[in-house]
């Protein structure tokens, strides 16, 4: 069985600017997974060269084993597409906004309705039908725009920040749904900086300035960078840290104003010397490692998803760190 999504060597530019360098990516059939990055890594660039709404200028891609390029066309027969901005026309009912995508894909008569009615019911959409889609809430919209990229059946569905504008209780709904199509056999791709959406995924891909810094499930992820941790929120972090490493002998990461110090076994080293700062320490947080820890120990940076990052250049990123195992 081929790969839902493999990617070789892919490189796009705008200009001068590097938005992919040299990616390298598969992503398994019948699972989540989740492109998460900040604003600028790059994620939606890829997210539209596989929906074949950019051209591939370098590299290769392929959906379910059919080359991007060399067959666009035949691509777009095997994926759903759900975009981040709405696509649905609020001027017509549920039902109409899903006649009208069927017949883009030559759906029609007794097997349109039936696919039609099937998807209604299967979003919780049936008395919604006639209905327009501009009274709806936003978490209805979501199901409807849902139900038109699973029209035609694809095998593949790709998301853009799925979630954006949606309230607590309408994301964990989309979740439900999104589970619910993964145990029935669709392959989910979706696009995320939401660091709760991502770990909701079964697999991730962490992209950073046009490179994929870290691919793996989240729980695995996690566990690669330590164990069990401390916050400090501290008034001078730099000077504390040099403290903590002369008495210690492994020095805390610095994370804007904090310091995360793993705890590992030592914890009571750990609370003596934190007590003998105490002076120093505003706060404590105690936890387990975040997706945030592993973006700040992959990049050395803090994770922002609304700051532009810098431009990445042309450095490579190298297979294995990136290519996700079969």
């Amino acid at each position: 069985m081929p790969f839902a999504v493999e990617i070789s060597q892919l490189t796009h530019r705008y200009g001068e600017r590097t938005a992919l360098a040299d990616v390298e990516l598969s992503m398994e059939p019948g699972r989540i997974f989740g492109l998460l990055g900040p604003n600028g890594g790059g994620k939606t660039t890829l997210f539209r060269i596989l929906c074949t709404l950019l051209p591939l200028q370098q590299g290769t891609a392929r959906i379910l084993g059919v080359d991007v390029a060399e067959a666009p066309v035949e691509v777009r027969r095997k994926i759903g597409i759900t975009f981040q901005s709405p696509s649905l026309d609020g001027k017509l009912t549920v039902a109409e906004n899903l006649r009208h995508q069927a017949h883009l894909y030559s759906l029609a008569g007794r097997a349109m309705r039936a696919r039609i009615d099937d998807l209604l019911a299967q979003f919780a959409l049936t008395d919604r039908r006639r209905d327009l889609v501009e009274t709806l809430s936003g978490g209805l919209k979501r199901r409807v725009e849902l139900a038109k990229g699973l029209i035609h059946r694809p095998e593949l569905l790709l998301l853009d920040e799925p979630s954006t504008g949606l309230d607590p209780g309408a994301r964990r709904d989309l979740w439900d749904h999104l589970h619910e199509l993964r145990d029935a056999g669709i392959t989910v791709l979706l696009t995320t900086h939401l660091m709760e959406e991502a770990e909701r995924c079964d697999r991730i891909a962490i992209l950073d300035r046009g490179r994929v810094v870290a691919v793996g499930e989240p729980e695995v992820l996690r566990g690669e960078i330590g164990g069990d941790g401390v916050t400090i929120r501290c008034r001078e972090p730099r000077q504390l840290a040099g403290r903590i490493a002369e008495r210690l002998g492994r020095r805390p990461q610095q994370i804007g104003e904090s310091l995360r110090l793993e705890l590992g076994d030592d914890r009571a080293s750990a609370a003596a010397l934190l007590t003998e700062f105490a002076a120093e320490v505003r706060s404590l947080e105690f936890g387990k490692p975040t997706l945030e820890d592993v973006f700040l120990t992959k990049t050395g940076r803090v994770f922002d998803p609304e700051l532009p990052v810098a431009e990445p250049g042309r450095s490579t990123v190298h297979s294995g760190v990136n290519r996700e195992s079969s």
